[in-house]
């Protein structure tokens, strides 16, 4: 019988050359471990992470590593996810197209409607074939979910929905992630993904915990003098009022 897996496939690291992050990419392991998670995919900005040295480590905790990358495509962002190489000199999206016909990998529009400007927004209409599925994103309230627009997207272009954290925090993993049925290897990960067999859970994060997370990356990024994510600064106002 085909497993059921627990999975993120949007986490970044103190690996990542643009965010200021305070764990190490061995503590995102232990910590997905510890909440019964079978997959991660660590998606840095610009920046595939050598994962050959941690695949050992991540497989004796019973974590399935996944290449990827959060990629800049035209001043975008769209997760790569499992391609062997060519991932990180793709910079517009006939590169995307063209790494599609000759690399296979999974690629997902990661919080495609949120009002910032490294979101996709209406470059999903001109896009459709290039992306595999949409992500829902783990940043959202009851009352403040930019993911509707995303679902709806999704179901009229017959897209499948990806559950991820896009886990900036470590305390964020494990609030919105995706169950999928595949066996324990990326490519069928991925494969599953793109053929919609996966499931989406997600709980909405209070709009204290959402206001005290946004003033945590807020605040990081302006010691760093960087930009934390695809909200900060953008929607901070609305997710605490």
């Amino acid at each position: 019988m085909t497993p059921v897996l627990k999975i993120d496939l949007h986490t970044h690291t103190s690996d990542d050359p643009c965010d200021r992050i305070s764990y190490t990419t061995r503590d995102l392991i232990d910590r997905a471990a510890l909440l019964g998670f079978n997959a991660l995919a660590v998606t840095l900005h610009d920046k595939q992470l050598a994962i050959d040295a941690l695949i050992p480590y991540a497989s004796e905790r019973g974590i399935v590593l996944i290449r990827g990358i959060e990629r800049t495509i035209e001043g975008k962002h769209v997760l790569l996810l499992n391609f062997r190489r060519g991932a990180e000199a793709v910079r517009s999206f006939e590169d995307l197209a063209r790494l599609k016909q000759r690399e296979r990998g999974l690629v997902i529009a990661p919080h495609p409607f949120f009002p910032a400007s490294s979101c996709l927004r209406n470059l999903m209409h001109r896009h459709v074939d290039l992306f595999d599925a949409v992500e829902y994103n783990g940043m959202f309230t009851v009352s403040v979910n930019f993911n509707r627009a995303a679902e709806r997207w999704a179901t009229r272009h017959e897209k499948p929905i990806v559950g991820n954290g896009d886990v900036h925090r470590l305390h964020q993993l494990g609030t919105t992630y995706s169950l999928v049925k595949a066996e324990r290897d990326p490519d069928s990960i991925c494969e599953a993904v793109a053929r919609g067999r996966v499931r989406v859970e997600a709980r909405p994060h209070s709009a204290v915990t959402a206001a005290g997370l946004m003033a945590d990356l807020v605040l990081t990024a302006v010691r760093s003098r960087r930009t934390s994510g695809p909200w900060v600064g953008e929607i901070r106002t609305r997710i605490a009022g």
